[in-house]
């Protein structure tokens, strides 16, 4: 087996990093990095390169570098929330040397006593704060890489509004470094700008009567906004169930309406990705905005009606047909371009879809089910049944 020609080297805040990767970058013909590493380490003896914008033409440029010796540094562990998770999905791991340096959120840990495994370790750095709330709850631990030194307070504002206001935030700037330094106080009273170099660590605390948003599928109806043609939160639950989603694996959501089973199948596990297919601005618009409040406004919104808006999209591990199941050759479609493997899950409350599910079934097996909910309600003085509109449901996992 040849040699790694590619090797990270990761960098305390004080230049620190272990007399292996030393060796690694002497023999290094290149050696990539920003401005502040090579600040960091002023003896680099080989061609020094800052980083290109934008900065997905690096792994181009260290393509035609392969078979020279290459170094690339980095902060902390290059594999955490770093460059080198980006470079392991271009190259081979036979390729690359890594000598990681403590991450942030060990260091971070170390400072605030906290047992790394018990806490969430997540980045919104160049990402949306909105995707802390799908952590927020009760006693929760955070530890969160920001993009600058005003995101504390986005951070915040985002605590407040979520009903999270009373708990603390601890901003440990620096770390490993000379100039390091800790500022903490309570998110209701936060007001600082600090360091954009930082790890912010947060104490989870809930206002009283605050809604507890569960990450297990089936959020009360009220979490989102909709227009009244939305997957009821009953047979939302069901549904996801028979979706199955996993950390990593893409959801098609055809015909997403406001969102609802996207944003559940996002949250019930990390990496998740989905893309909802919706003609209707209003309803993308209502997606898009309960996306974000409810902590994945990574949802990939398409304007689009299937079977024609598929061809074009990733192959999915899941497909939920909430609309147009009666399109034209939809479920063969649906079913063609599903991996080996996937699930497929059809919901229908017309006579006319049914039909169409009832077809599949007979046509490919898997399972036919009809759901019935009915919720208590007021009649007259007392108390009777109202029964919502029964969804037939047809789910198959492929061959």
């Amino acid at each position: 087996m040849n040699a790694p020609w590619l090797t990270l080297i990761g960098l305390g805040e004080d230049g620190s990093f272990s007399a292996a990767a030393q060796t690694a970058l002497d023999e290094a013909n290149i050696v990539y990095g920003s401005n502040r590493h090579f600040e960091l380490v002023p003896g680099v003896s080989g061609e020094k390169r800052l980083w290109p914008s934008p900065l997905s033409k690096v792994f181009e440029d260290l393509a035609a570098l392969k078979g020279r010796s290459v170094a690339v540094l980095a902060t902390g562990d290059p594999q955490w929330y770093g460059i080198g998770s980006s470079l392991a999905r271009y190259f081979q791991s036979s390729e690359m040397a890594v000598f990681p340096a403590p991450s942030a959120f060990q260091l971070a840990a170390a400072r605030l006593g906290w047992a790394v495994q018990e806490c969430e370790c997540l980045s919104v750095h160049g990402r949306p704060v909105d995707r802390l709330r799908c952590h927020l709850y009760p006693g929760a631990r955070l530890l969160v890489l920001t993009s600058n030194g005003h995101a504390p307070r986005d951070v915040a504002k985002l605590l407040q509004d979520a009903g999270y206001g009373a708990s603390r935030m601890t901003v440990l700037e620096h770390l490993g470094g000379e100039k390091e330094q800790t500022v903490s106080g309570i998110a209701t009273e936060w007001s600082k700008d600090v360091a954009d170099f930082h790890t912010l660590g947060i104490e989870v605390v809930a206002a009283p009567g605050t809604p507890i948003r569960s990450r297990v599928p089936g959020l009360p109806d009220e979490a989102f906004r909709h227009d009244g043609k939305m997957t009821k939160q009953e047979v939302r639950a069901v549904t996801l169930a028979a979706l199955k989603p996993y950390s990593g694996a893409l959801l098609w959501d055809i015909g997403s309406g406001c969102g609802s089973v996207a944003i559940e199948w996002l949250r019930a596990a990390d990496r998740t990705k989905a893309v909802g297919l919706e003609p209707l601005k209003k309803r993308r618009l209502m997606a898009a905005e309960n996306a974000s409040s409810l902590g994945v406004p990574h949802l990939d919104l398409i304007d689009a009606t299937a079977p024609d808006g598929l061809s074009d999209l990733p192959k999915p591990d899941a497909i939920f047909i909430g609309g147009g199941l009666t399109a034209n050759n939809m479920v063969e479609i649906c079913l063609s371009a599903l991996k080996p493997g996937g699930t497929l899950v059809a919901n229908a409350v017309t006579l006319e879809s049914e039909a169409v599910l009832l077809e599949a079934y007979q046509q490919h097996g898997g399972d036919l089910k009809r759901l019935s909910v009915q919720r208590a309600s007021a009649v007259g003085g007392l108390t009777g049944w109202r029964p919502a509109m029964p969804v037939t449901q047809w789910s198959l996992v492929k061959s």
